[in-house]
């Protein structure tokens, strides 16, 4: 257990260690409802479809193969593939010092982030197929239809649900609520209008 926490504590996996608590601590409020899975980018229905950096990201993901699925996503599943395989590394260097382990290690970090890509990559093949970009299908077209609420509740300026569309895609977007519905995850909502300028759909509880 000690030589965990040291490579965990040592180079290089200790570059990793931070942003793996990072992830950890934004989806535990995602699960709990705090935050939406789209925050800091994204490219599900119901994002931002306009600004000059959200345009720019989307190509530097759709470079690395990450394109189709929220940053968020990727960058989660990136991060945590990267910190295991530094951590295998460094458990590996222990006993080594000097100019070395210090070689080995930048060695280890570059192998593992490399890995962390190839895992994000893989798994963002069958994650795209719930999310899709642009009008395709038209968001007009959600509007009547059922949806599940994905976030822990949706409220006046917050939630996410799945809707499948006539084609049988489904697609995870961003809808709100005029009451004070209890609209928790796993509740069937029917969407009733558009927002075209918070970009989100209109829900209310669904017919039981």
């Amino acid at each position: 257990m000690g030589e965990f926490v040291d490579a965990a504590l040592s180079f290089p996996a200790v570059l990793l260690s931070f942003l793996l608590v990072v992830v950890v601590l934004y989806w535990l409020l995602v699960v709990l409802g705090t935050l939406d899975i789209d925050v800091g980018g994204g490219d599900d229905v119901g994002g931002d479809d306009g600004g000059g950096d959200d345009g720019d990201g989307g190509g530097l993901l759709d470079g690395l193969g990450l394109g189709g699925v929220p940053v968020t996503v990727s960058l989660s599943v990136l991060i945590i593939f990267a910190w295991f395989v530094s951590l295998v590394g460094g458990l590996l260097l222990v006993g080594l010092d000097g100019a070395l382990a210090t070689a080995l290690g930048i060695g280890v970090l570059v192998v593992a982030i490399v890995v962390g890509l190839l895992a994000a990559r893989l798994i963002a093949l069958p994650l795209r197929k719930l999310y899709v970009s642009g009008l395709e299908p038209s968001r007009a077209d959600f509007i009547g239809r059922e949806c599940v609420v994905r976030t822990g509740k949706v409220s006046t300026d917050f939630g996410q649900a799945e809707v499948t569309a006539a084609d049988g895609s489904s697609a995870v977007i961003q809808v709100r609520q005029t009451g004070e519905h209890e609209l928790t995850a796993g509740r069937l909502a029917l969407i009733f209008d558009y927002d075209t300028d918070g970009e989100f759909f209109w829900v209310a509880p669904a017919a039981t």
